[in-house]
């Protein structure tokens, strides 16, 4: 998965420097700040790219005695990284957008221009397609992160190539820096959306999303034993899960059993998400009397309050760190 991972993202690199040289042969023809906007964000895909091939390769990289979690927590620097530059690219965009409109210049080879910008655009377009699903295949936020940031270019590319359509049938040049100062705006929103997103996972920020998934395979595939589910919390670097959880056991089983019941949570969890290599670490309690209103074990030798009625696992009762009814 690694190789292929390396394969995508180099790709992505490889068609994102020609691209940008095409941009900026266009900007040459042109003098038009609305191209050079876009050039200078495309030069942004190549450093992010060439960012990301190395967060790839440290990501796939195997655990060790300083690393016990693993090295795929690089992937959120990758896409911080990436949404920083693309932050800093969007200040450049307004900044010599309002240059532009001070000191306005006037439009060269509009329709060189536009050939140009219209084949960039449509290769952008393939690549970025590409990327968001290869990424969602592999499950890797480096590649989607790329991806994401790749179709915002073709958005703000579309806009900038109607721009010009515009602007060379009407004379309008000041759509010219107009254009550009909404292609800025845009830019930093994505740019500060792929930074949120870095921060939330180096906060290691729950990913509800991943909770739920545990959640319900736990609750579909649920054992008789398992009086209820707590503290649970769930953490994703790349391609790898760790899940924490607290289960309420019977006080009298055997340690033996206690094994057999944290392995089968264990390998329902690492089926669920069977396309990574998931860790967990689960804390057994003992039952109490309070429990017996909720336990499921109906053979139960030492049942002190008569069932009252199954609590359906959710997110209000496995997160918080406390057994169910306390």
């Amino acid at each position: 998965m690694l190789k292929k991972e390396l394969r995508i993202i180099l790709i992505s690199l490889a068609v994102s420097f020609v691209l940008t040289a095409a941009k900026f042969l266009a900007y040459m023809l042109t003098h038009s700040v609305a191209i050079l906007s876009d050039a200078l964000e495309s030069i942004i895909n190549v450093v992010a790219g060439a960012f990301a091939s190395y967060s790839i390769y440290l990501a796939g990289k195997p655990k060790d005695e300083n690393h016990p979690y693993g090295h795929g927590k690089v992937e959120f620097f990758s896409i911080g990284f990436e949404g920083a530059m693309i932050f800093f690219a969007g200040i450049l965009i307004l900044v010599k957008a309002v240059q532009y409109f001070i000191f306005p210049q006037e439009l060269h080879k509009v329709e060189s221009g536009l050939w140009l910008l219209g084949g960039t655009t449509l290769a952008n377009l393939i690549l970025g397609l590409y990327l968001r699903r290869s990424g969602k295949q592999l499950n890797s936020l480096t590649i989607s992160g790329n991806g994401q940031h790749i179709m915002t270019d073709v958005y703000s590319s579309l806009g900038l190539i109607i721009a010009l359509v515009v602007i060379h049938f009407t004379g309008w040049h000041w759509l010219d820096p107009a254009v550009s100062i909404v292609m800025g705006v845009l830019i930093l929103i994505n740019g500060y959306r792929l930074m949120r997103r870095s921060i939330s996972g180096l906060m290691d920020e729950t990913d509800m999303q991943v909770v739920d998934r545990v959640i319900r395979v736990l609750s579909a595939n649920r054992g008789h034993n398992w009086i209820d589910m707590h503290n649970m919390r769930t953490q994703q670097y790349g391609n790898n899960y760790h899940i924490d959880c607290h289960i309420t056991l019977p006080y009298y089983l055997e340690l033996s059993e206690v094994h057999d019941e944290v392995k089968r949570v264990e390998e329902l969890v690492s089926k669920e998400f069977e396309n990574g290599e998931t860790e967990c670490f689960i804390h057994t309690d003992p039952c109490i009397p309070i429990c017996c209103h909720y336990c499921l074990k109906a053979e139960c030798p030492v049942r002190s309050h008569p069932f009252t009625g199954e609590i359906t696992w959710s997110r209000d009762n496995v997160l918080p760190n406390r057994k169910h009814g306390l």
